[in-house]
């Protein structure tokens, strides 16, 4: 009862409030990385083999957590695009100053240990839970913030908890809402969303309505402190299962020291006012923290050009997410190797740690063609400075060149690319009239009179048109020659061959008729509790193209990417029949569609497609998705990210 009230009254004040919401998460990740980055790497850093483990399973709950932190601050981006505002990727360089947030909120670097464990509880807490604060983390001063009734400029208001807040920012958008009727709040361009078709994390929406704005809040409140119905799942109640872990390691080593004395909050630059402040002046460290910022501040670019300009191009959409991860895994090698290192001429004193540190402009996308060549130069001077600072360290860091460096090719093929590309409306023709020979690259080729039947079996999911609908053609269970194209009318032959979901049985017509036509509209039908059927002019992977492909979505195929019928013995179960979600129909429905499989990664997949169920509605229109093909996804179809956890292999194209 005691809570203040949080006050939306006009536009201004919903966007202060988002904004300061999107530096909350953005700070909250970055501080849960920096305790992650910290801890001991397994037994090479003194730890005993179980000891090893335990810490390898903290770091990779901390780590999901921050990925958590990461859609957050997406939603709240598309929150801010979709009322008229745009994305927000700014925030203080910590320690973040007192009156910022409210002062019960201190967001600050800290490696891993008993009290920032405190620390990370207290912050994730649901309303109306009561906890101390951990050691270290309490606030330099006390103060209140307020937004009196009536002003126009909005200001800082005060919240008890992050749950508190958002609670605040959805009353503000019903009661607009209310006010002045949808279309008005949700102002913004939908080009500028961002949508698990190009960003594949779990719980990751776009934001076209208040409908959809209370679920992405209601996203961002029950991963973090919960619900009655998800509360084991939710952030707090993860960081309890660490402290329950730590307790039973601290119990059995009383010396177990699980991280390295990393740093609180460090900075680049020597501090007007060094109190409570570490320098990181010492080289090495110097220099790496200085590469380790330049990535993290190349990955925030990314990302501001992908959530700030409404790009038309699909490929340079998933660059710019691509280019952000290939940033991300570089980041992490630097920082896990910083607290190693001495800050200080003192050999005794804190170790380095990344710092995080923002650049003035996060965005530097004047334009999309100018902004990736930015991107491009910066890629390249990271993996120049790689190779002359960090390679010396540890070999493993050529690696990490070698990645910056590719990433700086990719952004200067993406800026090549500076007028958007519509997609083909024509393709060169499937299928050309096969030698005569009787098998050929796996494909058995019978030639009758009228028509050629070219079969593939590796591609064949035993759908059964061909032996239930020409019995007399296709032979089940015989030995030697089963297929007799003479022995039935064409007509009916082409209507099997096209029936054929797999694309296992194509044709080629010898009477001169017309063979098969590309499809006039790209179609994916989900199996139920089977693989995806592509009907489309198809470029899978490289290879030549093809009209129709079942491809493999739950894992199991041994002949990835294609499916092989696994998924019955591997108790495969997915619906066919997901939720239709509200689209518009496409301006350009047919033409080339590229399907490429990222190495133990999803189905990406560029072009237009209209997704249907197993019964044939229209699920989705889109024209780019990644699509899942580990089997884990809880955003079926649509890929969420589970191959990272679930330790998904395969190929890659």
């Amino acid at each position: 009862m005691s809570e203040p009230t949080i006050l939306i009254e006009h536009r201004a004040e919903l966007h202060y409030l988002l904004t300061e919401a999107a530096e909350i998460e953005h700070g909250l990740m970055c501080c849960y990385l920096y305790a992650a980055f910290s801890l001991k790497d397994g037994e090479r850093d003194g730890l005993s083999a179980d000891e090893a483990a335990a810490v390898a399973r903290i770091r990779a709950a901390i780590v999901d957590i921050a990925r958590d932190e990461m859609v957050h601050l997406a939603l709240v981006c598309n929150l801010l695009a979709a009322t008229g505002a745009a994305p927000h990727l700014l925030r203080q360089n910590f320690p973040v100053t007192p009156g910022y947030h409210p002062a019960g909120v201190v967001v600050s670097l800290a490696p891993f240990d008993r009290e920032t464990l405190k620390h990370f509880l207290y912050l994730e807490r649901p309303e109306g839970v009561e906890l101390p604060d951990g050691v270290g983390f309490a606030p330099s001063r006390t103060y209140v913030r307020g937004q009196a009734p009536g002003r126009l400029v909005p200001s800082a208001q005060d919240y008890e908890t992050v749950g508190h807040l958002y609670r605040g920012i959805r009353a503000g958008l019903v009661a607009l809402t209310d006010k002045w009727t949808g279309p008005k709040v949700f102002c913004g361009d939908p080009r500028l969303q961002v949508g698990p078709d190009v960003l594949a994390m779990t719980g990751l929406t776009t934001v076209v309505d208040l409908e959809s704005a209370l679920l992405a809040i209601d996203t961002i409140v029950t991963q973090g402190e919960g619900s009655p119905d998800h509360h084991e799942t939710s952030h707090y109640e993860r960081y309890l299962a660490i402290e329950r872990d730590l307790a039973i390691l601290e119990a059995t080593n009383p010396a177990f020291a699980p991280a390295h004395p990393a740093a609180r909050n460090p900075v680049m630059r020597k501090p007007p006012d060094p109190k409570d402040r570490v320098w990181v002046e010492r080289e090495p460290a110097a220099g790496l923290l200085d590469l380790g910022n330049a990535v993290y501040a190349m990955m925030i670019r990314a990302l501001g050009g992908l959530f700030g300009h409404p790009i038309a191009d699909p490929q340079i959409r998933i660059g710019l997410v691509d280019g952000a991860i290939d940033a991300m895994h570089a980041m992490t090698m630097i920082a896990t190797y910083l607290p190693r290192l001495p800050a200080t001429a003192d050999d005794a004193g804190p170790r380095a740690g990344l710092t995080f540190t923002m650049s003035r402009s996060p965005d530097s996308f004047p334009d999309v063609g100018r902004g990736l060549r930015m991107l491009a130069e910066s890629s390249r001077a990271i993996a120049a400075n790689l190779d002359r600072i960090a390679v010396p360290l540890d070999p493993r860091f050529v690696a990490t060149r070698d990645l910056m460096a590719r990433v700086a090719v990719r952004f200067d093929g993406l800026a090549a690319r500076d007028v958007p590309i519509a997609v083909a409306t024509a393709a060169a023709p499937v299928g050309t009239p096969a030698p005569l020979t009787t098998n050929e690259g796996g494909k058995e080729i019978v030639r009758g009179q009228a028509i050629e039947i070219q079969f593939e079996a590796v591609r064949c999911i035993h759908s059964r048109h061909c032996v239930l609908e020409t019995p007399e053609v296709f032979l089940a269970n015989v030995k030697g020659p089963w297929i007799h194209p003479d022995d039935a009318p064409i007509d009916r032959l082409v209507h099997v061959a096209r029936s054929c979901p797999s694309g296992a049985i194509t044709y080629t017509r010898l009477d001169g008729g017309a063979d098969e036509d590309l499809p006039p509209v790209n179609l994916v039908r989900i199996r139920e509790r089977g693989p995806l059927a592509f009907v489309a002019d198809l470029r899978i992977a490289g290879e030549a193209p093809r009209l129709r492909a079942t491809l493999c979505r739950c894992g199991a195929s041994q002949h990835k990417p294609y499916c092989d019928g696994s998924h019955t013995a591997a108790g495969f179960d997915a619906s066919g029949e997901p939720a239709t979600m509200p689209t518009e129909p496409l301006a350009i429905r047919g033409g080339a569609l590229e399907v490429t499989p990222l190495a133990n990664g999803p189905l990406r997949v560029f072009g237009p497609i209209e997704l249907l169920s197993g019964t044939g509605r229209t699920l989705n229109r889109m024209t780019q998705a990644k699509l899942c093909r580990c089997g884990g996804s809880s955003n079926k179809p649509f890929c969420d990210g589970t191959h990272v956890r679930n330790g998904f292999r395969a190929d890659g194209a």
